[in-house]
């Protein structure tokens, strides 16, 4: 069982690393990662490290998480569009620091634990959906904010086209099998600014219809 120790000496492993942004770190502690962990790895909730979780999906690292959710440079006055929900984690991460979170998972069973877990949590400024995250969610767009928690060769044309003016997106770019970069791309009033930040290991982004 995790306890409020194995919390606090993620983020202190987290300090040490060079994460200091406190808003990042403060939320990071305030989420109860043990919640969105599968029974059989409870216990290495707090281990800085992926973990398996259902439909052959991973939790990020939690230092992974901190580092994307920082580059995002996150208010309450933007709203955020997540692809890849996940174990709902990171989502719940991101609600803490900014208005609306809005975020698309293919795997129904995840989008479902997802669902279940913001309830229990009580955050009421989440909206899940199952979909193709590959297509955004173009009825609400223009989003500030989007963060793409898979990895493509490229960025999809759909969600850069729904990136705002002024608007950061966050993803992984490179090949499943090959080497990957953590990529920040602002809209600028010149065009798309890219921006490689770190080597990172990311599941690939499937561009289909949501699966079963």
């Amino acid at each position: 069982m995790a306890t409020a120790l194995d919390r606090a000496r993620l983020i202190l492993s987290l300090r040490r690393s060079g994460m200091t942004d406190p808003d990042v770190l403060g939320a990071l502690e305030s989420v109860p990662r043990e919640m969105f962990v599968s029974g059989e790895f409870a216990a290495r909730a707090y281990d800085d490290a992926p973990l398996p979780i259902e439909c052959g999906q991973t939790i990020s690292q939690p230092t992974v998480v901190a580092w994307m959710t920082s580059a995002l440079d996150l208010d309450k006055g933007v709203n955020a569009l997540e692809i890849g929900t996940g174990s709902g984690y990171h989502a719940a991460v991101l609600a803490r620091l900014c208005g609306r979170v809005y975020t698309i998972e293919r795997h129904r069973p995840l989008a479902k634990l997802a669902r279940a877990r913001f309830e229990a949590l009580g955050l009421h400024n989440v909206t899940p959906r199952i979909g193709d995250g590959t297509a955004g969610w173009p009825e609400l767009a223009p989003f500030q904010r989007i963060l793409v928690t898979a990895a493509a060769p490229a960025p999809p044309p759909a969600l850069l086209d729904q990136l705002a003016a002024g608007g950061t997106m966050i993803m992984p770019v490179g090949e499943p099998d090959g080497e990957q970069s953590l990529v920040r791309i602002v809209r600028t009033p010149d065009g798309l600014r890219e921006t490689r930040l770190f080597g990172v290991r990311f599941v690939p982004l499937v561009a289909r219809e949501a699966a079963a």
